[in-house]
């Protein structure tokens, strides 16, 4: 069964809400995730939060599926019983997109040994005060590049001595997938607006009831 995703990129009405919205959202993860100016990692599980609930607005909560064991390393989140995986990265380069999470060199170096596409990928390329875009890269395009690139362009291991935190995909891999002409992209301008908030005042009110 093919992908329902590709809908969200011939919706017409939801392409203008997701460029008028998402920027406003992922602004708002920034400051749930900040502490003393610094946004911490915790960001990336919020912003996939926003993109799941997407998916339950376009599709309903009853088509998604979002209890996926946190053993399935590659799926966030299953449309129709089909797995997705969900990656996002600040700034203009394809730098430093985690295909797994370990601080475990040896198991970053098997990873890369037995590492296959196996899924379709939305990639949220967040760029504040430029450009970028909601991408999805059909699981056909991920194996049709890392066919042709190979296991060693596709995945970047860390320099040994460093803290590796993970498997990272290759600037040249994201780049080859944004421009396959199977991917799809929704263009986003990122501007800032001004917002008053405030990371407790939703606890000190729920303090507050009986």
């Amino acid at each position: 069964m093919p992908n329902r995703l590709i809908e969200i990129f011939e919706d017409s009405g939801l392409i203008e809400k997701i460029q008028r919205r998402l920027p406003h959202l992922f602004q708002l993860a920034e400051l749930e995730s900040s502490r003393a100016g610094k946004i911490g990692m915790e960001v990336g599980s919020v912003r996939e939060k926003i993109i799941t609930a997407l998916l339950i607005h376009k599709f309903g909560e009853s088509n998604v599926e979002t209890g996926i064991p946190i053993t399935e390393a590659e799926v966030d989140v299953k449309l129709f019983g089909q797995p997705i995986s969900i990656k996002t990265i600040t700034g203009e380069s394809f730098n430093g997109v985690k295909l797994i999470w370990t601080v475990d060199a040896q198991k970053a170096e098997e990873f890369r040994k037995i590492y296959y596409p196996s899924c379709d990928m939305l990639f949220i390329q967040i760029n504040w005060d430029k450009s970028g875009g909601l991408y999805y890269f059909p699981l056909s395009v991920q194996k049709r590049t890392f066919d042709r690139i190979g296991r060693q362009n596709y995945i970047k291991l860390p320099k040994t001595g460093t803290n590796p935190r993970g498997a990272e995909i290759t600037r040249e891999a994201l780049e080859t997938l944004a421009t396959d002409s199977g991917s799809k992209k929704i263009v986003i301008n990122w501007r800032k607006t001004q917002i008053d908030f405030n990371p407790y005042k939703r606890w000190v009110d729920l303090w507050r009831e009986n």
